[in-house]
Formats: C-alpha cells, sequence, structure tokens
C-alpha cells in the first residue's frame, strides 16, 4: 500500500550436480595435419558453473535475489514450493512460497542450515537479506543460509491489492479519516480475497510451511536467527518443533506472553527519556538545546491544539509538497527515529528546529524513513497476524492519552480488525517458550519498541540462555559492530554461558548533533 495509505500500524545431505567440464583452444587457422612450429598453445581451463543443485526431495536452480526500490543484488539457488492455503481442508487452493538458499563458501558446510527470519510482521525474507547481506558473510563461511518468504509477504502470495492502491485519492490522508481508512481497508479486502484467504497467514500456518521445507529439504537441523516478529516465528517453531532447532539467535525479542501493540507507547515514552538524557548528560547538547524532552513535550502539545498545513520538500526528488503536521505525523517521525542510533543522534536538533517553526528536517526524514519501510512490510499480512494473535488482548490504556503516540494505534489496530478477516491461535500461544535450546537474545539498550527487559524475560524461561544488552544501540543488533563475529561463534559452538562476546564493549552511542554538520568534535 502506498505510503500515505497503508495501513501498517521481522541433517540433509546435499546431492550437487556440479559440471567441471574442460574447454581446450586450438589454433583454428592451422590446416588439418599439419605441423605447427609453435609450441602447442596450454589449455585453457573454464569451469561450467552448476545449473542444478538437489538437496532432499527439492530441486534448486541459480537465481538472484532483488529488493524493490534498491540495486542491490544477491546470488542465490531457488527451488519452487507449493503448500495448501487451508491444511485442514484437502481442497483447499495451493500457494507458491518464495525459497532460497544462499549456499555456503565452504565446499562441504555444516549440516545444520541457518533459517533467518524476518521482522514486521510484514517483511520477506528474500528481500531483507538482500539488504543485510554483509552482516551473514561470518555465517556464510561454513553454512548454508535458508530464506522463505513468510506466506503473504514478498513472493509468496502477497497479500497486496494493487488497484485499490492506484485508485487511491492522493488528497485524502487515510491515516487521519476513519471512514476513509474503513472504506479503503474493504475495498483493498476485496481485491485480496480474489486469490488468498486472510485468515490462514497467521504465524501458526507459517510455522507449518517452514516444517514443510525442513522436511523437503531432508529434515536438517536449524539454527535460527529471528529479528523483531521473527522472534516470535522462531519460539513458536521452537515450541512445535524442538528437536529441529540446534541453536537459536533472538535479536529484538518478543517473548511469546507479550500481546504486540498493548505497551508500545509506553515504550517508546520510556525509550525517549533515554535517548534525551544522552543529550542532557553532553555539554554542548545540552548547552545548545537545554531539555529536549521537554521541548518534545511542549511541540506535542502546540500541534494537538493547533495542527496546520506545512510545506516539506521530498528528500529524494526536492519536490515541494503540503503536509499537515499534527500529533500523529510528530509522533510517527520520532518513533521511527528512535529505531536506530544515527538517527537517535539527530532528535534533539530536528525537534529544536520544528519547536522553532522548521518541521522539514523532522518531516523530510519521515517521508524517506517511511517510504523505504512501506516497500518492505506487507500490511496485509501484519493485519492477518495482529488480528489473529493479538487484537483482542489489547485495549487502550488511558495512561497513554499523554503520551506521543497517545492511544491511537490501539484504537485504529482494533477497528482495522474489525474488518479484516482473520483467523484462530492455538490455545497455548501465548505460554512462554522452555527448555533447554541454545539461545542468544540481543539487546538495544534504547529500543523503543522491544526493550531489554523483554529479553529478560525469555532468558529467564530457558534453561540455557543468554542475553547480550548492546550499550547505545536501538533495535535491530545483528549486524552492529562485531556482532555477526559473535553470532558465528555462537552457531559454531552454541554454548551461550562460555561465549566471547567481549568485542561488544565497544559499542556505544552515537554522540548528539549540536548542528547539521554534526556532534562536536
Amino acid at each position: 500500500m502506498k505510503p500515505g495509505v497503508r495501513i501498517a500500524i521481522a541433517v540433509g545431505i546435499a546431492v550437487a550436480i556440479f559440471g567441471g567440464r574442460q574447454v581446450f583452444k586450438h589454433d583454428a587457422s592451422a590446416p588439418a595435419g599439419a605441423a605447427s612450429t609453435q609450441a602447442p598453445a596450454k589449455p585453457v581451463h573454464v569451469e561450467v558453473k552448476p545449473q542444478v543443485w538437489k538437496r532432499g526431495r527439492l530441486t534448486f536452480k541459480p537465481c538472484e535475489l532483488t529488493r524493490p526500490g534498491s540495486g542491490r543484488r544477491a546470488a542465490a539457488w531457488c527451488s519452487p514450493f507449493r503448500v495448501p492455503e487451508n491444511r485442514a481442508d484437502p481442497h483447499s487452493r495451493k500457494i507458491g512460497l518464495k525459497l532460497a538458499i544462499v549456499r555456503s563458501a565452504a565446499t562441504v558446510p555444516d549440516p545444520d542450515m541457518v533459517v533467518f527470519l524476518a521482522g514486521g510482521p510484514g517483511q520477506a525474507a528474500t528481500r531483507e537479506y538482500v539488504m543485510a547481506a554483509k552482516g551473514f558473510e561470518e555465517l556464510h563461511k561454513h553454512h548454508d543460509i535458508l530464506l522463505l518468504d513468510q506466506r503473504g509477504t514478498g513472493d509468496s502470495n502477497p497479500l497486496t491489492c494493487a488497484q485499490t492502491e492506484k485508485d487511491a485519492d492522493p488528497n485524502i490522508d487515510y491515516s487521519q479519516d476513519p471512514d476513509a481508512r474503513a472504506a479503503y481497508l474493504k475495498k483493498c479486502l476485496a481485491e485480496v480475497e480474489k486469490k488468498a484467504d486472510p485468515r490462514y497467514y497467521t504465524t501458526t500456518d507459517a510455522v507449518a510451511d517452514l516444517e514443510a521445507v525442513r522436511q523437503a529439504l531432508g529434515a536438517p537441523k536449524f539454527d535460527l536467527l529471528g529479528v523483531s516478529y521473527g522472534t516470535r516465528m522462531a519460539q513458536q517453531y521452537a515450541m512445535r518443533h524442538p528437536d529441529a532447532v540446534r541453536s537459536m539467535v533472538l535479536d529484538s525479542a518478543v517473548p511469546n506472553t507479550v500481546a504486540l501493540g498493548q505497551l508500545i507507547a509506553q515504550h517508546l515514552q520510556d525509550a525517549l527519556r533515554k535517548d534525551f538524557a544522552l543529550c542532557t548528560a553532553n555539554a554542548a547538547c545540552k548547552k545548545r538545546y537545554g531539555d529536549p524532552y521537554r521541548t518534545l513535550q511542549k511541540l506535542v502539545a502546540d500541534v494537538r491544539a493547533h495542527p496546520h498545513m506545512v510545506t516539506v520538500r521530498d528528500p529524494r526528488t526536492y519536490k515541494p509538497s503540503q503536509r499537515m503536521f499534527n500529533q500523529k505525523s510528530l509522533a510517527t517521525v520520532v518513533r521511527l527515529f528512535a529505531y536506530s542510533p544515527e538517527t537517535i543522534a539527530l532528535l534533539p536538533l530536528s525537534i529544536d528546529a520544528a519547536a522553532h517553526g522548521d518541521p522539514g528536517p523532522l518531516m523530510g526524514q519521515e517521508r524517506l524513513v517511511s517510504g523505504d519501510l512501506g516497500s518492505d512490510i506487507n500490511s496485509g499480512m501484519g493485519l492477518s497476524v495482529t488480528c489473529a494473535e493479538d487484537a483482542d488482548l489489547i485495549h487502550p490504556r488511558p495512561q497513554d492519552k499523554d503520551t506521543l503516540l497517545g492511544d491511537g494505534f490501539v484504537r485504529e489496530l482494533k477497528a482495522n480488525c474489525a474488518i479484516w478477516p482473520h483467523g484462530t491461535r492455538p490455545a497455548d500461544f501465548h505460554q512462554p517458550l522452555r527448555g533447554k535450546i541454545p539461545t542468544l537474545v540481543l539487546s538495544g539498550q534504547l529500543d523503543p519498541v522491544t526493550p531489554p527487559a523483554w529479553g529478560k524475560q525469555i532468558v529467564a524461561d530457558l534453561d540455557n540462555a543468554r542475553q547480550l544488552v548492546l550499550k547505545g544501540q536501538g533495535h535491530s543488533e545483528f549486524m552492529r559492530g562485531c556482532m555477526p563475529k559473535v553470532i558465528r561463534r555462537f552457531i559454531d559452538q552454541p554454548d551461550p554461558k562460555t561465549l566471547d562476546a567481549k568485542c561488544l564493549d565497544r559499542l556505544g552511542p552515537t554522540p548528539p548533533y549540536v548542528n547539521f554538520n554534526g556532534a562536536t568534535p
């Protein structure tokens, strides 16, 4: 869906067939049978790359992974994989899933496979891998990496409504108009239902898909690497198939016991206090901006009382456009800024500019960041997941009304779920994960959505787990600093208690900007 319309509120035996044919060149100008007076040419060895690779029951062929809006590419091996949409109905439609494996650089890789579980809910593993490939270089040395676009995302029967998006009125701000949003969502649903039943695009359905893939591959052991919502997928898979999991890395983790969305306003508010404390503890930042948290509170009160249109230039095209600057637009962009240490460092500067009548730096970045997220996340699949698994368990909280986000997220989600069809969840879905699977939990000290306390909660329920809290970091840690090497060490020898992670001590927050040239030298 368009950013302005979007309702989005993470041991088999490989049988390879290698071609190693040699091709020899000769002097075509010499007559047949004639003696050559020159030394015979040295043979040129040209290795013909294999065109087919078999693993288990599946046949893979070379493919290229891409991400819309990016020029990045990643080489992989892909295989068609079809599953029933509704496993309870033998006559259910079959849907195709995007399945890819990035083969190890090793001649004989380790038998266990690393499985990347993307966030969201609504992100596609193959597309996110393209952007994060560098973070997998260490794992790639000895492991094959399995990528499966979760049903409803990427190229796995995505729950998209292209015609509805195309027909959307550009003059309507759907995020601000509940009636228009409801009408849009109903129209989108009618389009989606021509190719999918949204009730069968839940985490539980995706867990069954992943196990079907594992069996088709010859039942290798899995090392699960989940990010954000992907940590829910990892834990649910481990609950249903504990013997299939060799190890788990849960990055920016969500406990099974949590209903997504209930504490979203509180967690953002808590993270912002920590973010702005970095400024008040920095002499140059404090001198320049005073108390940014108080400035933000005043700005929130001002835009709540006096929302107004502002002219914002698109950071990509530099074309001007009119945007509504109100509490919701302010909350959206500040929340996006709070995800990474690089943008956290910009918050005092950008909020100060907005408080002095120039919201351009904030709103321009909002177009940039929300546009990128919009192309990543499938909103329909996100609704299928959250409406089935969380929406009935969350409720507006009076204490959230005075926060930056307020209780609007919860109200909108419940309103959307009243329209969007959704399935059911197992009775034990929200039970904590227990057991002895070696588990490494990664948390960012400043994470605004999956705080370190959640990671601590997961570790407390497991017998063989450890949490690493990264100082000064936000959401999603697996590519930060030496973390790729730490994860590789853990997966090579999955003992969380003895894992050497001292190199992470060098990480810290990005110094806050005192002007658009950066921090004080």
